[in-house]
């Protein structure tokens, strides 16, 4: 039977289940009682200056909670601190002793937690986790090689657009205009503001953008004319610098005049050589950071990002290396073999890799100390075609215990944030791909957790219920017995 109230509730009638408690079993307690989070104070520490001056400073528990809360919901830096605000569960995740109805810090904080923890004090944690999470057994350490390595690198895309040479000079031009308003203002009314040709150049962008296709020459064509336009306006930035002072612009501004010079260096090179690639080729203004990464993919063959090197044993995800650069990431096998056995105390049974990392070297690093390398052996095939046969079988399991590390980084970009880092700034980019590993492993943790407790409840009932037949069973023979007695 379905019963329609209209009438709304009024809110001082409304009630509260918690009645002064929280749950043990909620999540959140839960995944705040496996981070051993007193052990990287000193590390957080470090990263402040020695100055009794300004407010006083949020703990390690505040920040690093804050950061697990936001990559777990995927919520923004504002609605990350609504939800602390108003869920209880979540001010007891964070470290806060009571719940308070009020913004626990402002959202900017999260720039400041970002750059306070770096991606090793991250790692750090990671491990601690990781280290908890495992079995008893797994401490033991066995006289030989154990378990499975598995390996792989992908790009982390950052928030920018797609870069093209007419875009990003167009961007550059836009730069030096502001600037150049800047410088003027001090002789505003007293001198003639330089020309910059905005208005010319906004229209020759436009007719690049706009079009559907571009000849190679006209695109060469338009690049000149911004090249052009950038050039002159650097030129009257001088000017006005010796009749004023740099120290009109920015801190965030000079940055910027220092990346568009270097911009201007790199598209005339690249414009007098005909070519299309130069080293440390900046493609944000904004974020000089990124760099392409070629990776040849189906769906783009470039990507503009940090490489990352990643490693996964039963389910637990590690970041091994995390570069802006561009790098081959067979050359990290060998200290992903050797973090494998920091971790573990003995050295994998098998690393499972993609083809790249299948060379010589790592293939003889991995003969010494008795790894097998995943992959068909090289050289010719046997002749015996039984051994060929049991060779692809072999070859053909390898491919399929690679599909996890797959699946996982799949994971981080669909489910987490890994697919595009809204951070702006390197260092607080790096702490935020770091997070994304701690809460896939704390998710681990608690589907763990959970299993373990979900086996112990059902063991449990099933062996309430063994008790009562059993009782009743026994009632039922001494029953007997007396009715047995009396005949």
């Amino acid at each position: 039977m379905y019963r329609h109230n209209q009438n709304q509730l009024e809110l001082e009638n409304f009630e509260l289940p918690f009645s002064g408690m929280l749950r043990s079993d909620n999540r959140w307690v839960k995944l705040a009682g496996i981070i051993p989070w007193g052990e990287f104070e000193a590390d957080y520490v470090k990263s402040f200056k020695k100055s009794g001056q300004g407010p006083p400073a949020k703990s390690v528990r505040v920040a690093l909670g804050a950061l697990i809360i936001k990559e777990r919901l995927g919520t923004s830096d504002e609605e990350t601190v609504e939800q602390i605000r108003e869920n209880p569960y979540l001010q007891y995740f964070s470290g806060f002793k009571e719940y308070k109805d009020e913004e626990p810090f402002h959202p900017t904080m999260f720039v400041h937690f970002r750059k306070r923890i770096s991606k090793e004090m991250v790692g750090k944690v990671n491990d601690a986790v990781h280290k908890k999470g495992r079995s008893k057994d797994d401490d033991e350490q066995p006289p030989a090689n154990k378990g499975k390595l598995l390996v792989d690198a992908t790009c982390t895309p950052a928030d920018i657009t797609f870069p093209t040479d007419i875009r990003l000079l167009n961007k550059a031009r836009e730069k030096t205009e502001q600037f150049i308003d800047t410088l003027h203002k001090p002789h505003k009314g007293k001198k003639k503001k330089p020309r910059t040709y905005r208005r010319t150049a906004r229209k020759d962008f436009l007719s690049a953008a706009k079009a559907r296709r571009l000849s190679k020459s006209k695109r060469r064509k338009l690049v000149r004319k911004q090249i052009g336009y950038v050039e002159r306006n650097l030129k009257t930035i001088k000017k006005l610098v010796k009749e004023s002072s740099l120290t009109l612009l920015s801190r965030s501004q000079y940055k910027d005049l220092l990346v568009v010079s270097e911009l201007l260096r790199q598209q005339k090179w690249m414009y007098n050589q005909r070519k299309q690639r130069v080293d440390d080729r900046i493609v944000s203004v904004c974020q000089p950071h990124v760099r392409p990464i070629k990776r040849g993919k189906a769906r783009a063959s470039t990507e503009f990002g940090a490489k990352i090197s990643v490693s996964l044993v039963d389910g637990w995800c590690f970041l091994d290396h995390l570069d802006w650069n561009n790098y081959n990431e067979s050359g990290d096998l060998p200290d992903q073999i050797k973090a494998y056995k920091d971790r573990f105390g003995f050295y994998p049974e098998s690393v499972h890799a993609d083809k790249i990392y299948r060379n010589r070297a790592n293939r003889k690093f991995c003969q010494k100390r008795g790894i097998r390398l995943s992959g068909p052996r090289p050289g010719r095939p046997s002749k015996d075609m039984s051994k060929q046969s049991e060779s692809r079988k072999q070859a053909f399991r390898d491919e399929l215990d690679r599909i996890p590390i797959e699946g996982k980084l799949g994971q981080a970009k669909r489910r987490f944030g890994l697919s595009r880092i809204m951070c702006k700034l390197a260092r607080t980019s790096e702490t935020a791909i770091a997070i994304t590993f701690l809460v896939m492993n704390l998710e681990k943790w608690l589907k763990v957790f959970l299993f373990v407790f979900s086996n112990w409840v059902i063991s449990s009932f099933w062996e309430s219920i063994y008790r009562k037949i059993k009782a009743k069973l026994a009632i039922n023979d001494s029953r007997i017995m007396q009715i047995s007695a009396v005949k």
